[in-house]
């Protein structure tokens, strides 16, 4: 596998296509956050595009904008370079990079990346954010589910990522990661590859229930062989369509 390439600021520009347009895009890209004086970064290597209402030439039926503009999906129909963070299954903040012309809903669901930077803060962040180390903290316990995270899993799917690099929801939704401007005691840089990188997968988004997930929308992006990205498997009532 080739080195990793050379990164430059993103732009609001560089975002504003349609989602499935700027998702290869991001591969190789590399998102970093300062939270708490804690700064880590993460290089991606697996997307997934997501449309709103209204955007592209059909409707996205797996998209939180798909039936318009509502108080939860509000960032993704914000200007580009935007972060939309929302929570998943109640415990998770999943980070997505807002894309498109502003009032167009678009975004792309940082689903997995390797830590470049910060290794040691995104460990102790995702073994803290373990259910037996959840239920510790509440009863004031020692943890006893402690043990190492290989370095592959650190940020290997979207809540692990969004673990790692320690944005939560609902504070950090919106925040700025071309400009970098702080949000609730977090900063946000988003650096895109100077070169677009050549070789890149295409398939099923992943876990997506009905025809979302299935090859009807190719919309997951991800580089071959590389051992971050997440397993996949299928959603709900996919694998029959």
């Amino acid at each position: 596998m080739s080195g990793p390439a050379a990164v430059i600021p993103a732009t609001r520009e560089a975002l504003d296509g349609l989602p499935v347009e700027v998702a290869p895009l991001l591969l190789g890209a590399v998102l970093e956050t300062v939270v708490d004086a804690e700064r880590v970064a993460v290089r991606i290597t697996e997307v997934e595009a997501y449309a709103g209402k209204g955007t592209g030439d059909r409707v996205d039926p797996g998209s939180h904008a798909r039936m318009g503009r509502t108080r939860r999906n509000a960032t993704m129909w914000g200007e580009p370079g935007h972060l939309y963070v929302y929570l998943s299954h109640g415990i998770h903040s999943c980070v997505n990079v807002v894309c498109g012309p502003e009032g167009v809903a678009g975004g792309l669901l940082l689903r997995g990346g390797e830590v470049v930077a910060g290794a040691d803060v995104a460990t102790r962040r995702r073994l803290a954010a373990r259910p037996a180390a959840r239920r510790a903290a509440a009863s004031g316990a020692v943890p006893a589910d402690a043990a190492p995270l290989p370095p592959r899993d650190l940020a290997r799917g979207p809540g692990r990522l969004g673990d790692a690099v320690g944005l939560r929801h609902p504070v950090h939704d919106g925040i700025d990661a071309v400009t970098g401007r702080e949000q609730a005691g977090a900063v946000a840089r988003l650096l895109l590859p100077d070169e677009p990188i050549a070789e890149f997968e295409s398939g099923p988004r992943v876990g997506v229930a009905g025809v979302a997930g299935t090859a009807a929308f190719p919309w997951r992006f991800f580089v071959p062989g590389d051992p971050t990205v997440s397993a996949f498997r299928w959603g709900r009532g996919a694998r029959a369509l």
